[in-house]
């Protein structure tokens, strides 16, 4: 079987793709190098020093670790100098990531979360960078605007993540199918493992934090029991598996099948609408799921629908197989 990069699946096997240009390529080619060296750094995490926490706090309200720090900046040094955009966001600044005026602009968006899990970092469980890239809807020669950047997620023009693991994967779309590279370590490449990745109509694994039941709704709390039951109308009970990072998570059930919940809940009033952040993780999840076949919502709504008014936005996620996300639906919709 000939090995196949993720640039030469883009430009060979995505011809009919409005994303196969040299513009975009580049644009991919800097997220790749990044993930490379986030890779890097991830693998010797114990040995370089980087374990632990910076003692800084982030926009989140959440303790900044050193891998964390790395990875952002990695991310950004990279892709302000690429060439392709007007802009970036990251869940770790509290702002909009300007391009630096000696620099090259394009007309891409990028939107990221540059070390998703990373409270799991000293325990070695699998992490990953997520990614959302949109076109601006300004004409390019202007100052970008949250106009730009609050886009619904459907808008978005390719979507994927980096999952560091026991083996590292970069999985992606650009609306035409969702595709997954593995890398080689031994010629430094992504190739191609896992092509149009297709997620089971109804999975066998739910994975939620149960520890957060006690602040959950009624609706929710029967939603997630349907799972449990063994009389429910799937006629078996649903395996539990729940890691605490999202990108393992979702890349598990993206391709056994399952379901992933993270509804709002009651536990901090600060926010209401749970913990996941709709620009940086749920909105490029949801366009992945939703290529592969699977189905993501805040529980009633498709998160590819809604029109964010905040840059850090949180919005509640039920995501994976669509015959489990509608069962979900149909119980919160009841009440």
């Amino acid at each position: 079987m000939p090995q196949i990069t993720v640039i030469e699946h883009l430009l060979y096997h995505q011809k009919e793709s409005p994303m196969a240009t040299g513009r975009f390529t580049r644009l991919l080619s800097e997220m790749i190098l990044s993930g490379k060296i986030i890779n890097q750094e991830v693998n010797k995490a114990g040995l370089a020093e980087i374990l632990g926490m910076t003692g800084e706090t982030n926009v989140q309200g959440e303790k900044v670790r050193k891998l964390d720090e790395f990875a952002n900046r990695v991310l950004v040094h990279r892709l302000q100098r690429a060439g392709v955009l007007c802009a970036l966001a990251s869940e770790e600044n509290a702002d909009l990531i300007p391009i630096p005026a000696d620099c090259p602009q394009g007309d891409y968006i990028l939107i990221f979360d540059p070390l998703d899990g990373s409270s799991n970092i000293d325990a070695n469980v699998s992490i990953g960078t997520i990614f959302s890239i949109f076109r601006r809807v300004s004409p390019c020669g202007e100052p970008v605007s949250m106009a730009d950047i609050l886009q619904r997620g459907i808008q978005q023009v390719a979507a994927g993540y980096i999952i560091y693991g026991s083996s590292t994967m970069l999985v992606y779309t650009t609306g035409n199918g969702v595709h997954g590279f593995t890398l080689d370590p031994s010629i430094g490449e992504f190739l191609l493992s896992h092509p149009d990745i297709q997620i089971p109509e109804r999975g066998k694994i739910y994975s939620a934090n149960e520890g957060y039941r006690h602040y959950w709704d009624q609706p929710t709390c029967k939603a997630l029991d349907y799972f449990k039951d063994p009389n429910n109308d799937s006629g078996r009970v649903y395996r539990s598996r729940y890691i605490g990072s999202l990108v393992a998570d979702f890349h598990r059930n993206l391709l056994y099948g399952g379901i992933f919940l993270y509804p709002a809940d009651s536990k901090d009033p600060n926010h209401p609408h749970g913990k996941l952040r709709l620009m940086c993780e749920a909105n490029p999840l949801a366009l992945i799921v939703e290529q592969a076949g699977g189905m993501a919502t805040d529980g009633i709504n498709r998160i590819l629908d809604i029109q964010p008014d905040e840059l850090h936005q949180r919005v509640p996620l039920v995501i994976g197989s669509k015959q489990d996300v509608l069962k979900v639906r149909e119980l919160l919709q009841a009440g």
